[in-house]
């Protein structure tokens, strides 16, 4: 029998606590706001569990919710964490029931609104417009969070072998809005989009890698790279950082992605790639102009992240699309990221006399024969470094003041090293 009755329950106004026996209690504030509570002991430790507010909840069924608790810790079981995993079930389940809404056609085209403002108009137009040829007749209509591999090969393998190159971008499109239903909540697990780990293990690697040798890596003029950089040096946008030091480096657009503060030793000038982050998976070492040493330094460090260019996807890292956006809303859309090594080495053919081996290593692309490499291990760090520090220069000069005259030239027939 309990120490309240009903009659009392409503006429205390006086703040405090009053029992009603077996850890149930009425809490009455200084305000006359009123609310049960039960105390309880589980594994030494006291908890406080509310229960409602009254009149909501009168006293007679305080005393029976107070009861099913009890029966809890009877057998084991915390009634707060109880609660707390029944109403985390109750938010999956309205979290899943708004994701079987929202179709990977509409999330596609509020993801284009949101994102294509700051895209080139051809690409913004060709960006929807690949999916409605491709996509959405296959899995616009398919909630996102129902969307499996079974169902990404339904879309690419019909023109996987024919157009390798649009499939792709329509890989990548339907990875990027896929990313997003999982930040929004719609759906959990890997995307099954994704390329490397996954699809490369289902669709030709050999067509993939034929679409790119066809595709040539369109290149700036290296006459008009200083132009761009001044540009660049304008935005004060982590982008356009990548870009610049991408251009500095002669790195590959995903090696800069994913570079870590941890692999740049500014005093020394010196960017330490271990093997893994190598095309080639050899460690490699890129020295580092004094322009890029200084842009670096004002780079600011984003508490929490280990990258030079902290993201919001799944990897912590800048969008894999992001310097190629900017390209583009800078009214590049006729070059590739991968291009710019190609403008670094012509600019090194046609301006420098530095040994082709060395020009070759800038990129990280090692030539020697395994004998000719036993004998010869030097990187040529100085000489590239030398070697960079002239780009730098170069493409740091307002481009009215890069007057060419006398310009080196290799002799007739001389391969360039372009790849």
């Amino acid at each position: 029998m309990g120490k309240l009755n009903p009659k009392q329950v409503e006429n205390l106004n006086e703040p405090g606590t009053y029992e009603d026996g077996e850890g149930l209690r009425l809490v009455v504030k200084a305000s006359r706001s009123k609310s049960w509570l039960l105390r309880y002991q589980i594994a030494g430790r006291r908890r406080d569990m509310g229960l409602g507010s009254y009149p909501e909840v009168s006293l007679k069924e305080a005393r029976l919710v107070a009861a099913g608790h009890r029966k809890q810790l009877a057998n084991g079981i915390d009634p707060m964490a109880a609660r707390d995993a029944q109403r985390e079930a109750e938010r999956e389940a309205q979290q899943a029931k708004e994701a079987q809404r929202v179709t990977f056609q509409s999330l596609a085209i509020d993801y284009h609104t949101t994102h294509s403002s700051t895209w080139s108009e051809k690409w913004r137009k060709g960006w929807l417009r690949k999916l409605e040829l491709y996509a959405f007749p296959a899995i616009g209509k398919l909630p996102v969070s129902d969307i499996e591999t079974e169902h990404i090969l339904h879309v690419l393998q019909p023109i996987w072998s024919s157009k390798t190159r649009t499939a792709d971008e329509v890989r990548g499109q339907i990875e990027q809005v896929l990313d997003a239903a999982k930040a929004r909540k719609l759906r959990k697990g890997d995307n099954p989009a994704r390329w490397r780990g996954h699809l490369d293990n289902l669709l030709s690697r050999a067509e993939k890698k034929k679409a790119r040798k066809r595709e040539h890596f369109a290149a700036m003029k290296w006459q008009d790279v200083p132009a761009l950089m001044t540009i660049l040096a304008g935005h004060d946008s982590r982008a356009a950082v990548a870009t610049r030091l991408m251009i500095f480096t002669g790195a590959r657009a995903q090696m800069i992605r994913l570079a870590t503060w941890d692999e740049f030793d500014l005093e020394a000038g010196v960017w330490s790639l271990p093997d893994e982050r190598m095309k080639a998976r050899k460690a490699f070492e890129i020295p580092l102009a004094q322009p890029v040493v200084e842009m670096l330094k004002q780079l600011l460090r984003i508490e929490g992240s280990p990258f030079l260019f902290p993201g919001q996807g799944k990897t912590g890292a800048i969008h894999a699309n992001a310097i190629r956006n900017l390209l583009h809303s800078l009214g590049h859309d006729d070059v590739t990221r991968h291009g710019f090594r190609s403008s670094f080495r012509d600019w090194a053919n046609e301006r420098t006399h530095y040994p082709r081996e060395v020009c070759e290593l800038a990129l990280a692309h090692d030539e020697r024969d395994q004998t000719e490499a036993a004998y010869s291990r030097s990187d040529f760090l100085e000489k590239r470094r030398a070697l960079m520090a002239e780009w730098a220069q170069f493409i740091t000069t307002p481009p009215a003041a890069n007057v060419i005259q006398g310009d080196f030239k290799r002799p007739k027939g001389a391969p360039t090293g372009l790849a």
